[in-house]
């Protein structure tokens, strides 16, 4: 089985096991690279990014 290790700006990082997998993604937007070789990532993904919450939950008084 094939090990395709595959890099994205917005998504981070991914490993495709088939070949066709790999095609396919390469065709939107990620890209191949080897453990030898580190990937310079233009973006940090998605997740790494800090997530502000607004809170809209209203406290209620007691006895009210």
């Amino acid at each position: 089985m094939a090990v395709i290790y595959l890099s994205h700006p917005v998504h981070g990082r991914k490993v495709a096991t088939m070949d066709l997998e790999a095609e396919y993604d390469e065709k939107n937007g990620w890209k191949r690279y080897t453990e030898d070789t580190p990937v310079v990532d233009e973006a940090a993904p998605v997740n790494a990014l800090e997530v502000k919450r607004k809170y809209t939950r209203r406290v209620v008084a007691e006895g009210v």
